[in-house]
């Protein structure tokens, strides 16, 4: 007996090498969240067939990986939707109520906020940021004006203060001043000019610029500290998986594609900008690949919300390309548009290559997903919007459980609620910058609210407000409970910030339990 057990020790010995680290692996992936900015669910040629250019490396990412069509970030402008996404908890519930912050605004997140890097990092991850972060910095003044502010000094409440061990970036869009590089909680270069209103260069504001400060060359800066992360992954040994959140400043404004790619598709900047985009995202998976970390690897793909008119959308049109494909609105609107976004997500031997999901998920679900992935709960502090969705990224098409409905919201502070087919919007007009805009002469004469069926009107073009009142009340009652609960899924009710006014929820008393 004992001589037969001898004889295959050798075997056992090579099984529990290979095993052991592969089971390790789906235990606790790696984890590579990309979240681009202002990217249109129809700008990527696998999801839109008539799409006036081809985006063959996020293609490939959906043939080895799971698309999701309904899928939706937790607003349709930039701060509130990566606030959710880190957070799993809707933005409008701290004191960011409507728009966005700039780059002097301070820190959005809260200091004990748990979010998904610290959650990563407690649990053994090695955390890493690279890219526009736009949630609000403690810079330190040396005067009183919000602008005058001593770059020599390290800042507060950035990504060092949330889980993230190390980090490069700007301080929001990249057409947001400073225009300066962030490296940890400092500023290398400080900025040594200033470009005054009217003489800045389209489609970027007037504001301070340090002398190593080039909009075209900021993308590919990014892609080359996400590189040499992951290559540094590669390398280490001390058995830490990974996460790395990699925000880019694309195709957002300034629409600056580099000369490689300039003209590259026969179509506009922004879709040479896309090419790049997508060029520079094949150039990671293929290191990914070259070093051994796509198998234990679980990457997400997204954008914070949907394309922005500043793309030039009559200009795409005569290209016959639609970066909403064929839904309504764009980014800031309550409509489809606006905030439903292109999701994919890849984790070999996890995820069922080459498949389509059609259940409803958010951004909102993507802290609790990986928590659940690693097999670990989380606080009742924790995701207070968002459920798992790993069942679904596992090949489950029916909806994710544990939510009572998906809010989404605009940069005017305008709310809608889905639920399954159903979407009521709580507002006359888009909440945004489509027609009907807000306060438009023509939007005061339409229904207070718009009720949608998205099932057979996935472009919103039928308000069934007057057929189904009792659709409308039970999806308001619905978003009235969603809002005074705290969160939206099972647990003890929390609060919000109501230190700041909060404008559109007069439609609450018309729900009233």
């Amino acid at each position: 007996m004992a001589s037969a057990v001898l004889r295959f020790l050798p075997v056992l010995l090579i099984l529990l090498v290979v095993l052991v680290p592969r089971a390790a692996a789906a235990l606790r992936p790696n984890v590579l969240l990309i979240l681009a900015d202002d990217l249109g669910v129809g700008d990527l040629s696998c999801l839109n067939t008539n799409s006036a250019w081809k985006t063959p490396n996020l293609d490939r990412l959906a043939r080895e990986g799971r698309v999701f069509t309904d899928a939706h970030s937790a607003s349709s402008v930039c701060t509130p939707s990566r606030y959710a996404l880190l957070t799993g908890r809707y933005a409008w519930r701290g004191r960011l109520k409507s728009g966005v912050l700039d780059g002097y605004d301070p820190a959005l997140l809260e200091p004990r906020r748990p979010n998904l890097a610290r959650f990563l990092q407690s649990h053994g991850y090695a955390t890493a940021m690279v890219g526009k972060w736009h949630l609000g910095l403690d810079w330190v003044k040396k005067g009183e004006g919000r602008e005058d502010v001593d770059f020599g000094r390290p800042f507060g409440g950035g990504p060092l203060a949330h889980g993230f061990e190390t980090f490069y970036g700007i301080a929001a869009s990249l057409d947001m001043p400073p225009y300066v590089h962030l490296d940890g909680d400092r500023v290398p270069v400080p900025p040594d000019r200033r470009i005054e209103a009217g003489k800045a260069p389209a489609m970027w504001r007037a504001g301070v610029v340090a002398p190593d400060f080039v909009h075209a060359e900021v993308q590919a800066r990014f892609f080359d500290r996400a590189t040499a992360f992951l290559e540094g992954r590669a390398r280490a040994t001390d058995g830490r998986p990974f996460f790395l959140h990699l925000a880019l400043a694309s195709p957002h404004t300034p629409i600056v594609p580099t000369a490689g790619f300039a003209g590259r598709t026969g179509t506009t900047p922004y879709g040479d900008f896309v090419a790049e985009l997508d060029a520079s995202v094949g150039r990671l998976l293929d290191l990914l690949d070259r070093t051994g970390q796509a198998a234990d690897t679980l990457v997400f793909f997204t954008a914070d919300n949907g394309c922005s008119p500043a793309a030039e959308l009559a200009a795409l049109a005569r290209h016959h390309h639609d970066p909403s494909a064929g839904f309504r609105g764009h980014k800031a609107d309550l409509f489809e548009g606006g905030h439903r976004v292109p999701l994919i997500a890849r984790w070999p031997g996890q995820i069922p290559p080459g498949t389509r999901c059609p259940a409803t998920v958010g951004q909102v679900d993507i802290l609790p997903t990986v928590a659940e992935a690693l097999h670990r709960g989380i606080s009742k502090q924790a995701g207070l919007d968002g459920v798992s969705f790993l069942a679904q990224l596992r090949g489950e098409d029916s909806a994710p459980s544990g939510r009572e409905g998906l809010v989404h919201h605009s940069i005017n502070g305008s709310f809608a609620v889905r639920d399954g087919r159903w979407k009521l919007l709580l507002a006359p007009d888009s909440g945004g910058w489509s027609a009907p805009r807000p306060g438009d002469a023509g939007a005061a004469a339409l229904p207070r609210f718009q009720l949608y069926d998205l099932e057979t009107d996935p472009a919103e073009r039928t308000n069934l407000v007057g057929n189904h009142p009792e659709i409308v009340r039970r999806l308001g009652l619905s978003l009235r409970r969603i809002i005074e609960r705290g969160r939206s899924t099972a647990g003890p009710e929390r609060t919000n910030d109501l230190s700041r006014p909060w404008p559109q929820i007069g439609w609450m008393s018309e729900f009233a339990p």
